[in-house]
């Protein structure tokens, strides 16, 4: 599984969204099933990434499965009943 959050490196909301994606894959005890990797729309890798992923607003955060998006937030952080269910079956 692996997690892409699209932001700035002086975006609060994005560091919110990295902060609580690191605490939360650490409190399931699945940081070694899941890839979170930021992405800064700052620099050129950032922005070619995010516009492959059609990424508009920040902070966005994209979780794939198997190279395939199972959930999308975008503009927003996301709340944490809403990206649990999606790693419940890793343990």
């Amino acid at each position: 599984m692996k997690i892409k959050i699209f932001g700035k490196s002086n975006c609060a909301k994005c560091e919110t969204t990295k902060n609580k994606f690191n605490h939360f894959l650490e409190k399931w005890d699945c940081r070694d099933k899941v890839e979170l990797v930021f992405f800064d729309m700052d620099t050129v890798e950032g922005m070619a990434e995010g516009a492959f992923n059609d990424v508009l607003n920040i902070p966005a955060t994209i979780i794939e499965r198997d190279n395939r998006q199972i959930a999308r937030w975008d503009g927003e952080v996301p709340r944490s009943e809403e990206f649990k269910t999606h790693f419940s079956n890793l343990n």
